[in-house]
Formats: C-alpha cells, sequence, structure tokens
C-alpha cells in the first residue's frame, strides 16, 4: 500500500498511521496527512514520533512522559523519517529522543522516558462534575462553514467521537482563564492487545483541541464558528504524563484550561479522565496565537 492510498478516514487506516515500518533498528518510515492546510497535523508527528520511541523500548517499560517542540510545519504530501537516539537504559528507566525528518530536514523532536511498572500508594483531583458523553450531542452534522473544513471535516468527524460539555455548573472559574471539556474517543475498537498503540492513539488525540483552548479569548471554539477565523494558532511544543492504564477507544474527558495568554502566545493544559473518573494523563503545549491580515489588507 502507498502512501497516497492509505485512507485516514477509517479506523483501519488510523491504526495503520501509527505503524511505523522499520527501516533499521533505530530508523522508522510513517506516512502523513493534513491537519491545517498545506501543513502536517502535530498530533500525527508527535504519536508517530512516540511510536518510533516505543519500539526501541521493552514491552515491559510503558512510557510515562514525553516532551516535544514543533520545529516547522511538516508538508502532509511527504512521508517522514524518524531516528531514535537510544540515550539510556537504567534498570528502571529507558530514554529516548527522536528526531521527525522530511528530505533531511527535522520537522519535530521528542524526548520520551519509559520505565517498569511498580507498586505505590496513589491519590488524583476529582474529574469535573459535567455532563456525561451519551446525554451530549454530536456536533459533526451541525457544523458548517469553516468548522467542517480541513483536518476535521476530511478525517477526524469520521475516525473520532467528538462532545462539547458545557462548563459545570456552580464551577468557580478563575478570571483570565479560558476552559473547554471535550469528550473522545475512536470511533471504533481498537487492537486490545497493543498498550503502546492506545498511548499513541491518546497522543495523537490530545492536539485536537488543546491549543484552541489558548485562544477562546479571541477565537469561538471549532463547533460554533460559522465562518473563517482571523486568527491563526500552531502549536509550539508539547508535553504529556501518562498516569494510569486507559483506552484510547473508551471515553475520555479533557478538562482543558489555559491560566495565561499573550506576547503571541498562550499556555493551555488538560487532564485526561476515563468515564468513571481516574486521571491518567495530564498534557501541556504551548501555542502561538495570531491574528491573519484581512483580505485585501
Amino acid at each position: 500500500m502507498t502512501d497516497t492510498e492509505r485512507d485516514p478516514t477509517t479506523i483501519a487506516g488510523f491504526v495503520d498511521l501509527l505503524r511505523l515500518k522499520e527501516l533499521d533498528e533505530n530508523h522508522f518510515h510513517g506516512w502523513c496527512h493534513a491537519g491545517a492546510k498545506m501543513r502536517a497535523f502535530g498530533g500525527q508527528v508527535a504519536a508517530q514520533a512516540l511510536v518510533a520511541a516505543g519500539r526501541t523500548v521493552p514491552e515491559s517499560r510503558g512510557v510515562h512522559s514525553l516532551h516535544g517542540y514543533f520545529i516547522r510545519p511538516g508538508d502532509p504530501a511527504r512521508p517522514l523519517t524518524y531516528a531514535v537516539d537510544r540515550l539510556r537504559d537504567g534498570r528502571s528507566f529507558s530514554t529516548r529522543h527522536v528526531t521527525a525528518l522530511q528530505d533531511d530536514t527535522a520537522v519535530f523532536t521528542l524526548s520520551a522516558s519509559f520505565k517498569l511498572p511498580e507498586e505505590s500508594a496513589g491519590r488524583q483531583r476529582a474529574m469535573p462534575g459535567v455532563a456525561p458523553p451519551e446525554a451530549l450531542p454530536d456536533p459533526s452534522d451541525a457544523w458548517s462553514g469553516e468548522a467542517s473544513q480541513g483536518y476535521w471535516g476530511a478525517v477526524g468527524r469520521y475516525t473520532f467521537d467528538m462532545r462539547f460539555a458545557p462548563e459545570p455548573s456552580g464551577e468557580v472559574t478563575d478570571p483570565g482563564t479560558t476552559r473547554q471539556y471535550v469528550w473522545l474517543r475512536t470511533a471504533q475498537r481498537l487492537p486490545e492487545d497493543d498498550p503502546l498503540l492506545h498511548v499513541c492513539a491518546l497522543a495523537y488525540l490530545s492536539d485536537l483541541n488543546l491549543a484552541s483552548t489558548a485562544a477562546l479569548h479571541v477565537r469561538p471554539p471549532r463547533h460554533r464558528r460559522n465562518g473563517p477565523s482571523r486568527v491563526a494558532i500552531a502549536s509550539l511544543d508539547h508535553a504529556m504524563w501518562f498516569h494510569r492504564p486507559f483506552r484510547a477507544d473508551d471515553w475520555l474527558l479533557f478538562a482543558q484550561s489555559s491560566p495565561t495568554a499573550g506576547d503571541g502566545r498562550g499556555l493551555a493544559h488538560s487532564d485526561i479522565f476515563t468515564h468513571d473518573g481516574r486521571l491518567v494523563a495530564s498534557v501541556t503545549q504551548e501555542v502561538l496565537i495570531r491574528h491573519r491580515p484581512r483580505a485585501g489588507g
């Protein structure tokens, strides 16, 4: 199957997106699809880079954190090569550095850490009391204009289930903080026996709405936009921490907030909960926020 024959609008195509071809023990090949117009989707590049790192680590060690930087916009018409540097393998932890390349030019870098599981006392913050996904409408059919174009219109709405939840009544909102609550899962079941696939699928999902949370003070969320936005956003970096096991094909609540924006940048954070309230991951991202010039301006 060639890159152009792959179909990211099916769950089989999504799984294939995360099944990289091994070129040698430290280099992997991945195909690419668009996010914004003429730009690779950042969540895809981060997820594939994590796949590459995970393929060089024993299966007994699960990823617990990643830190990535988006260096250049990837070209969705060209494949990606992922070069893995095996920095360290200790008794409990393994560390990897991955560079995503197009035509020998770096477009993304990732550092990831893996560890052996261990028993310890635990605690977590409570899940916000938002409406469950079953009680919320599917926004896809109601979207129009810009909201139905680009990545989501072409790929996302066929591959994932998404529900936007209103802010819980009585929720105390800090002045100056923007918030967004989103339920997400893959539209169909994923393979049962591949924990790395579910982790990398979550890395992909984590980039779908987080950046927009940082820009809510100047740009409405996707499902409420009816025309073109004059605000452009792009991910600058991406960090994730994985706390507990989960499945990416079960409903996950992304409780997102942004405490600050300025200097053309915004900071956004998401806690990710299972349907039954377990905190399974956390994400932080810095976002570029710029106003597009008016047509003819």
